[in-house]
């Protein structure tokens, strides 16, 4: 709902300074707005809510696409608990919803990053069945680096 939208940016706010990058955080609460609401939403999101309704988490995810396998699959951009509510069942919960999605819509992977430093959350993710990667690096384009590579291709064609 739009009106959850300030209280995910709240969390992602908590889980970057969690990762010791909240200096890092550029989105607005609008850009996230328009990204999970606009026209042309382009992420999906989950809250996770205790009993008595208090926002215990999120998850927040977009579609990728395997050329391999010629479906869709979940990219999982941020999944977040928050710390006094931890060991509560909410990120299974998150991550059980998202995993069902996939079964219903035929998408045959559900995919995520983690902090190599992260063991509690590594324990978590390996415990629910999920494996890493290894052969796999990730690489980004940001900043100066993706807007001189960008600049390259200009007139080009």
């Amino acid at each position: 709902m739009p009106a959850d939208v300030p209280v995910i940016h709240e969390m992602v706010r908590e889980l970057a300074d969690y990762e010791k990058a909240l200096h890092e955080v550029r989105a607005t609460e609008e850009q996230l707005r328009e990204a999970l609401f606009g026209e042309r939403p382009a992420a999906f999101a989950h809250i996770a809510e205790t009993d008595d309704g208090r926002v215990a988490g999120f998850a927040l995810w977009f579609l990728n696409f395997s050329t391999w396998r010629g479906v869709h699959g979940i990219y999982l951009e941020d999944l977040y608990v928050r710390p006094g509510l931890r060991g509560g069942g909410h990120g299974k919960a998150l991550l059980t919803e998202l995993a069902r999605l996939c079964v219903e819509r035929g998408y045959e992977r559900l995919e995520w990053s983690v902090l190599d430093w992260n063991t509690p959350s590594i324990a978590f993710y390996e415990a629910l069945g999920a494996r890493p990667q290894d052969e796999w690096s990730v690489y980004r384009l940001t900043d100066a680096a993706l807007a001189s590579l960008g600049a390259q291709g200009r007139g080009d064609g």
